[in-house]
């Protein structure tokens, strides 16, 4: 199994309002992909109706590949610390195939001494030979961090981003830094 974080580790998510507009045109230029979207927030309104939030979501270069080349080896299963009225429709958009075998939102994660929020893999599987997450925050896998690759946060200001990709370019032959490091792990777990 290989267990992804959503935020600055697939993607990018800013309050559309919030964002400027040179951030967005800048990384359209350079070729990021991005969506707008709605989502159902926590607060509500003066009327007792939950707010509806816009976003505006980068998605990191290569990402689409890499769930296609990572699905053929491994099930993915999506696990975040995001709330499921944001994460919910934004991995739907993402995840338009079904790749992902299993998704899991904020609810499930644990609180530890050190932090909130935590992604105790032991929800998923208690054979831990056979599990890695791949997040951009070491803490979010401290209970099993032998389990854990981490990645460099993803963000919208970052063109050249190729952590899923090829050194950088925007083709995808599937031996970017993370399915290399995925494909090993598996393969060293499977066949040895």
């Amino acid at each position: 199994q290989v267990v992804l974080d959503l935020d600055e580790t697939l993607v990018s998510a800013y309050e559309s309002s919030g964002l400027p507009p040179i951030v967005r045109t800048q990384a359209v230029e350079a070729g990021l992909h991005c969506f707008d979207m709605e989502c159902i927030s926590t607060d509500k309104d003066v009327e007792g109706k939950q707010k509806v939030n816009h976003v505006t979501v980068f998605e990191r270069p290569g990402l689409h590949e890499f769930l296609q080349k990572t699905s053929e080896f491994a099930d993915l299963i999506l696990f975040t610390a995001g709330l499921e009225g944001y994460a919910r429709p934004l991995v739907d958009i993402i995840d338009a195939h079904n790749r992902f075998k299993l998704r899991l939102y904020r609810p499930s994660t644990v609180t530890t001494e050190y932090r909130e929020h935590v992604k105790d893999l032991s929800c998923l599987s208690k054979d831990f030979s056979r599990i890695v997450i791949v997040d951009n925050n070491p803490f979010s896998f401290i209970v099993q961090p032998l389990n854990g690759i981490p990645c460099v946060p993803f963000s919208a200001g970052q063109h050249s981003d190729d952590q899923v990709t090829d050194n950088g370019h925007q083709s995808f032959n599937g031996s970017g830094p993370l399915i290399c490091t995925c494909s090993l792990i598996f393969f060293v777990l499977f066949f040895s």
